[in-house]
Order: C-alpha cells, then structure tokens, then sequence
C-alpha cells in the first residue's frame, strides 16, 4: 500500500506545489505546507473508496488541509509578505504591462478569502464547474455564483491598484 501511494502522489505530486504556492509566498512555509498535505493525505489514504478520480481527492485535501493551514496563520500576528520581487514569472513574458497585470492579479488572488483561492486555482487549472464542485464540496451554482463574485471581486481589486 505504501509503494502504491508513493507512486500516485509522486505522478501527481503538481497538483501539492500548485495548491502550496496559492497558499503560501514563503518556501518555508510551502514547505510545511507539503509537509501537513502528505501527512494528511497518507493519513487520509485508506479511507479513499476510488468513488472519485484520485486526483479530485487529492484536490479535496490539499485544499482542505491548505485551508485550515490558512485559517491557523490568520489567527498569528501579521506577518511581513514578501517583496514582489521574490515572485517568480515565466521568463518569456516580454511586455512589462503583462508583467503588471500578472503582478496585480497574483497580489489580488493572494488577498482572496481560502475558498475564494481555492475555486480560483482550480478554475486557473481549467478544472470544469462540476470538477470543482465535486473537489470543493459546494454545489455548481454555488460554484459558478462564487465564480461571478470572484472575478468581479478580482477585477476590482486589480483597478483599484492600477490607478
């Protein structure tokens, strides 16, 4: 049983960083993010009935665990968010107004409540309405309702700072 979760959750070991990233800008702190998702995902593997694909599972406690995570760190003293320096984007990016946009967009997307962050990464990872549903625990309207209120809340965030 061993083997065959390392072997899963290695081929799929993407779907962890993304969520950690969305999460966390520290590596420190993606880290132990990692850390606490594999934890709980071996913790959790028994009980995986293969009623779903495994990789909208692994979706539903990576997010899960992430959220609770994030829950715990708003509780602690404000901490100092990193520079957007320390960001990394796409090399080939050439315009810097795409640079800006993309700078905007990922500080308004780290602004997000845990699920708003959630929805929308799985929504960015061209995840469908019923996918994340399924991952979420929400139902589709509420997701596609969610949907419509983030990227309204986004699009304002992003023009506020623009100007």
């Amino acid at each position: 049983m061993e083997k065959e979760f390392l072997e899963i959750v290695k081929k799929n070991q993407g779907i962890i960083h993304k969520v950690c990233s969305i999460y966390c800008d520290d590596e420190e702190d993606r880290n132990d993010l990692v850390q606490e998702i594999l934890a709980q995902l071996w913790k959790s593997y028994p009980s995986f009935r293969n009623e779903s694909k495994f990789t909208t599972w692994m979706y539903r406690v990576a997010l899960n665990t992430a959220i609770t995570s994030f829950k715990k760190q708003k509780r602690q003293p404000d901490r100092t968010p990193l520079s957007i320096h320390n960001y990394q984007f796409a090399e080939d990016i050439s315009s810097t107004e795409t640079e800006e946009h993309l700078r905007l967009l990922k500080d308004a997307v780290s602004r997000l409540t845990g699920i708003e962050k959630s929805i929308i990464l799985l929504f960015l990872e061209e995840k469908s309405y019923e996918e994340i549903a399924d991952i979420t625990g929400i139902t589709q309207n509420y997701v596609r309702v969610k949907m419509n209120r983030i990227k309204k809340k986004l699009k304002l965030m992003m023009s506020s700072e623009e100007e």
